[in-house]
């Protein structure tokens, strides 16, 4: 049986990659359970449908919505985003209550390579850490200096396994995972005093658009299927209710940590014959 509860109309959700994968589908699950929800994520024309969506569907539930399709890592639309939803916080009791950090752009290469054109170049690791794990730390400083980061509210990074285990051309990647763990628990250092709990949550191998980038995805999710305790891959629905889950005012003391939502799949090294 579905566990029932609601968050209050004044909640704001404010999620980085809302229009797909986990970002989408948590702005629904905490959408269905009346929280407003502040999209914000970077389409080109082909995928923009993905976003309208995923807007139009959070809006069915009756909560308020605000979709930008900027680049998060830019400073100056982070401020256009923040200020646009000032202007929709008018109540004393409004906060963001979920701030979350879905954002999966990155570089796709090697360290080295007996070809230099086609190994990371400087520009592309710096890019692959801005985007996926700097950019944490910058929304979380912009929504806490206006005053939107009160008691209660959750701040959430994405990371997987790459950011303790390697992959082929995963290393710039798997850094900025790592680095994103490390900012969660810093964060949790400095946010704790104001009742702020922050936490990564490890999802297992999924199978979506940002996935499919990964060379070797297909291998990925054969091997992901037949070492899951759950005999099943993680999905972002999967994902999301977790998120809400720990969302809610009972989990006060969950913070600091990272938490897999991955059915058991990160603790199994090998499945024999």
């Amino acid at each position: 049986m579905a566990i029932d509860y609601r968050f209050k109309n004044t909640d704001w959700a404010l999620i980085l990659g809302a229009s797909s994968g986990f970002g989408g589908a948590t702005a629904l699950e905490l959408a269905s359970r009346g929280m407003n929800i502040c999209g914000v994520h970077f389409d080109r024309a082909a995928t923009i449908p993905n976003a309208e969506k995923v807007k139009a569907d959070c809006e069915a539930f009756g909560v308020k919505t605000l979709f930008f399709n900027v680049n998060a890592t830019d400073s100056e639309k982070r401020k256009e985003v923040i200020d646009s939803l000032e202007k929709q916080m008018t109540s004393p009791e409004s906060q963001v209550k979920v701030l979350m950090h879905s954002l999966a752009f990155g570089s796709l290469k090697p360290f080295v390579s007996k070809d230099p054109k086609n190994q990371l170049t400087q520009a592309q690791i710096e890019m692959t850490m801005d985007v996926m794990a700097n950019a944490l730390v910058y929304w979380t400083q912009s929504t806490f200096n206006k005053g939107f980061l009160k008691k209660g509210s959750r701040i959430y990074t994405m990371t997987s396994s790459g950011g303790h285990s390697q992959f082929p051309d995963y290393g710039a990647v798997s850094a900025a995972k790592a680095a994103s763990e490390a900012y969660i628990r810093q964060l949790t250092l400095e946010l704790g005093p104001y009742g702020i709990t922050c936490n990564a949550i490890m999802a297992g191998v999924t199978e979506t658009a940002a996935l499919a980038k990964i060379p070797g995805a297909k291998k990925m999710l054969d091997l992901a299927r037949s070492k899951n305790p759950s005999l099943q891959l993680t999905t972002p629905e999967a994902v999301a209710k977790a998120i809400s889950l720990l969302s809610h005012e009972d989990a006060f003391f969950i913070t600091g940590n990272t938490i897999g939502v991955d059915g058991g799949e990160d603790i199994v090294e090998f499945v024999g014959n």
